[in-house]
């Protein structure tokens, strides 16, 4: 297979590759065993599928590589940028709270790449729908944080289904775990770009004086200008329990944690991403691997117990050259961690706006997708020639298999929703809604 590395970099509109990337390419044809570690949002998924892409063999009708990952959408992200690239290679990616019969019926014909979390995988191996003892490459992203998330068994039996692996790739933001045995990684090239710039980070202190710490987070979201916002809390509930809090004083917000169900967490996941909210409520399955926005603020609602999972939370902001600052909320029961020898400086709230600022956009829900032939360019006529938009009405769209999410301007959709309710796109009918 000749892989046109120029071409590929068009597909996706990038120029050039980074330091980073350049380097994984080189490692990728003079080491078997080779750690990646590079922040969140560096471009480590693209270091490690050119080089991948330029190995597979386009004539092999057997699965080739596996990349294994943490959470599952970061899977559906390796999965998009893979397609992106459009180097001809089938992929198939799999991931609980997915349908495991549609994934079977795309796995009857292997893929050359096969991605996905290290449960659902290991239920497609021992239910016999897909066989990877051909496969000769694996990628653990994020590999720190699957074992972090309890997936060292399942991983562990995966490996022994691989007895023709020669490569392996091992992916992170930090070097803080010890590598398992079982991977068979021996004296690998160690790629490290954690610190190949200081981030311009900011840190302050917040405290709630004589009030609800939920008072307070209200009063600190009243400060801050119209960015995007990741509130982070050490669990579901509490996650849960600040977006209720926000919803009651009328503030547009969304949550996230690893109990929701796969479309609520899409779809909350969408909203972020086109800006129809600035806030987002998340455990710490948000500090690493996901798909969002550039984040200005990041407030730590609860401080985690380590250094480490307090580090990938701040990465989050202050990312590629930009600034970010990060609050730390402080009540009367919140003691400092040892990680932090002391209290940094107080943020003063000064009242500044009486409420915190409104979104610009907000999300229609479209039931068609890619399964119906819909793309992003049907979608945008279709609003335009009925709904009577101008593109600049128009936002972020992401056509999903079987639905698809698209930002309007706020001020449009009711007239908007009584324009198209009736209307047909591509010569289907379908609900258009705003998306709950």
């Amino acid at each position: 297979m000749i892989y046109d590395l120029r071409l590929a970099l068009e597909n996706i509109g990038i120029t050039s590759l980074n330091e980073m990337q350049e380097a994984s390419l080189r490692a990728y044809k003079q080491s078997d065993n080779i750690i990646l570690l590079s922040p969140t949002g560096s471009g480590k998924t693209l270091a490690f599928l050119l080089p991948l892409i330029e190995s597979l063999d386009t004539e092999k009708n057997d699965i080739q590589a596996l990349i294994l990952t943490p959470a599952r959408e970061l899977a559906m992200q390796i999965e998009n940028v893979f397609r992106s690239l459009k180097s001809g290679l089938r992929v198939v990616c799999c991931y609980g709270g997915h349908d495991i019969n549609v994934e079977t019926r795309s796995l009857a014909h292997a893929p050359a790449l096969l991605i996905g979390t290290p449960g659902r995988i290991l239920d497609h191996i021992e239910h016999g729908t897909i066989n990877i003892s051909t496969v000769s490459t694996i990628i653990l992203d994020e590999f720190d944080k699957s074992l972090e998330f309890g997936f060292l068994g399942e991983m562990e039996r995966i490996f022994s289904y691989l007895p023709n692996l020669h490569k392996r790739v091992l992916t992170s933001a930090t070097n803080v775990v010890d590598i398992p045995a079982f991977t068979g990684v021996v004296s690998p090239c160690t790629l490290d770009f954690q610190h190949n710039a200081a981030p311009d980070l900011t840190v302050k202190s917040v405290y709630s004086r004589g009030e609800s710490k939920l008072d307070t987070l209200y009063k600190l979201l009243c400060e801050l200008d119209e960015a995007p916002v990741l509130i982070f809390c050490n669990f579901r509930e509490r996650a849960e329990e600040v977006s209720d809090y926000l919803w009651e004083r009328e503030v547009d917000n969304q949550f996230f944690h690893g109990g929701m169900e796969q479309d609520e967490r899409e779809r909350a996941l969408c909203k972020f991403r086109n800006g129809s909210t600035n806030i987002f409520i998340s455990t710490d399955l948000a500090s690493r691997g996901l798909d969002i926005p550039e984040i200005k603020y990041i407030i730590h609602y609860h401080l985690p117990k380590k250094e480490d999972a307090f580090i990938h939370r701040n990465g989050r902001t202050a990312r590629m050259n930009a600034s970010g600052t990060a609050f730390l909320l402080f009540d009367d029961e919140d003691e400092l961690p040892e990680y932090l020898t002391e209290a940094p400086e107080t943020f003063s709230l000064t009242r500044k706006n009486s409420s915190p600022a409104t979104p610009r956009w907000t999300t229609l829900y479209i039931g068609k997708g890619k399964k119906d032939k819909v793309n992003k360019m049907d979608i945008v006529g279709f609003l335009c020639q009925k709904g009577q938009l101008k593109k600049e009405d128009i936002g972020k769209i992401e056509v999903k298999d079987y639905h698809a999410f698209v930002a309007v301007r706020r001020g449009n959709i009711r007239q908007l929703l009584s324009r198209v309710r009736n209307e047909k796109i591509k010569n289907m009918k379908t609900k258009i809604d705003i998306a709950r």
